[in-house]
């Protein structure tokens, strides 16, 4: 089984860490299906596959043709993510009646981490933040003529259940295990299935929850996937991204962390009268072979 941050937090007895994790997958979807992967130092570095050396048929005592396989080596540098979290001591000691004002603010932090996670997932560019960590929009970007990229048409246009099987089909090895959209995609997703008589398949996460599929696949639901996205080879700004992905630590998507993710609590501070709690993740991201995930670009809200 996968390292996934909920399996990881049942590890821990530090109940502050634990509320921390549990807070943090509650805000970020893709928090919950991602697995991790333990690095050692600040980067990972894997080999990928680029030739796989060659096959053919050979007639009786004909000569052997030997061929290798090639592979090219890719790394990935540990991002610093966190924040601090700071309570008077006197709000703290007389506002606690009703509710803890600290573990309030330490909840609220670990919302925020958790969002940052997730918009960094999905359109993180180390181009514009050199602290952060490249996104899948980054990894799959809608120029430049990537197989793993496709539109509904040159200028964008509207989805349709053939151009999304198109999506899923860009993904090799297997199924891919979630399709990640906005909102508005899966609304119109939604619509072209009940149009089609087609009944809308629903399914259980693996938190219990009742989810969306589309062919067995679960429909993941962002809030950081834009509705204002330009199209490839198109204008304008009203267009937004479905992604079909494999999660898989060997030869997918996969999350990158060393340690796991902390809430450190740094207590009394000597320039102010208050207490402060960090929280800290030394995260990434890694696509360990490009074929495991695809990208359409350019969807519209017709």
């Amino acid at each position: 089984m996968p390292l996934l941050l909920s399996e990881s937090a049942k590890l821990t007895l530090d109940q502050l860490a634990l509320g921390v994790v549990e807070t943090i997958i509650e805000e970020s979807p893709m928090a919950g299906v991602m697995p991790f992967i333990q690095v050692e130092g600040n980067s990972y570095k894997w080999n990928k596959e680029l030739t796989l050396g060659g096959a053919a048929f050979y007639a009786v005592n004909a000569v052997w043709t030997e061929g290798a396989a090639t592979f090219t080596q890719a790394s990935n540098n540990l991002a610093i993510l966190g924040g601090d979290a700071d309570v008077d001591n006197f709000i703290q000691r007389s506002r606690s009646n009703m509710q803890d004002q600290r573990a309030i603010q330490t909840v609220l932090k670990a919302k925020d981490v958790g969002r940052t996670w997730e918009q960094a997932v999905i359109t993180g560019d180390t181009a514009t933040d050199a602290n952060a960590f490249d996104g899948l929009r980054k990894m799959m970007p809608s120029t430049g003529g990537s197989a793993q990229v496709m539109t509904p048409a040159a200028g964008g246009g509207a989805l349709t259940l053939a151009l999304l099987d198109q999506l899923i089909d860009l993904v090799k090895g297997g199924k891919p295990d979630a399709l990640l959209m906005s909102r508005r995609s899966r609304r119109k997703l939604k619509s072209l299935l009940v149009a089609s008589a087609h009944y809308v398949e629903s399914g259980e996460s693996a938190f219990g929850r009742q989810v969306m599929m589309y062919d067995g696949i679960p429909v993941v639901i962002s809030d950081f996937q834009p509705d204002n996205e330009a199209a490839d080879n198109g204008s304008g700004n009203s267009f937004s991204s479905i992604y079909a992905i494999q999660f898989s630590e060997a030869d997918g998507l996969c999350g990158l962390q060393n340690g796991s993710l902390e809430a450190v609590d740094i207590g009394q501070l000597e320039t102010k009268d208050a207490q402060r709690v960090r929280i800290r993740w030394y995260v990434s991201l890694a696509l360990k072979r490009e074929s495991a995930a695809a990208r359409m670009n350019g969807v519209s809200a017709a």
